[in-house]
């Protein structure tokens, strides 16, 4: 497989939110501008914008996965878009799959809260500093993953107060689920 044909990823915390609400909603920001990850890329204000016109233009979506792994969709992206501070997205986890429900009682647990990116490069620029500016993406996905790429960027207080009790809940519940399944 030649390098143009290979999927990158870049994982990232998202500091401003991923969320998982009661209907199983999850938003936050996969990618913000400017930022340096740790191989030494900075993704550029409009980089998807030209893959995400594409993608609208030809009625495909970019894909949920669990761990960047294409067999393990876990749900759908009802909104990506750009905006002044970097990739948001927003989505629905489908309970209806094993791990959409293990992935949203891990969210609600404090296990689970990163973004990353499939994508590949169409064009970067060599940074003065090192590493590369990517100015233009094509995105592929989006996964909820363990270890994103930009560890200070955390959710710190990012998730309501009230959505922890219910999310415990909803884990206990799953949890009892998978207990009650295993004994028959």
């Amino acid at each position: 497989m030649t390098d143009a044909m290979r999927l990158e990823h870049k994982f990232h915390r998202p500091e401003a939110g991923l969320t998982v609400g009661e209907d199983a909603r999850v938003e936050g920001y996969a990618s913000v501008f400017g930022r340096r990850d740790h191989g030494g890329d900075v993704v550029v204000r409009g980089a998807y914008s030209a893959s995400l016109a594409a993608l609208s233009a030809r009625g495909g979506r970019v894909k949920m996965l669990w761990q960047h792994d294409p067999g393990q969709p876990i749900g759908v992206w009802d909104e990506v878009r750009e905006d002044e501070r970097g990739l948001w997205v927003r989505g629905r986890l489908l309970t209806e799959v094993a791990r959409g429900r293990e992935t949203a009682a891990l969210i609600g647990a404090g296990a689970i809260d990163g973004l990353s990116i499939g994508y590949r490069t169409r064009r970067a620029e060599r940074a003065p500093e090192g590493g590369r500016k990517l100015v233009e993406l094509e995105l592929w996905e989006v996964s909820l993953v363990t270890f994103p790429m930009l560890p200070d960027a955390t959710l710190g207080g990012a998730r309501k107060e009230t959505e922890a009790p219910v999310m415990a809940e909803l884990a206990g519940v799953f949890d009892a689920a998978r207990r009650a399944l295993a004994q028959r």
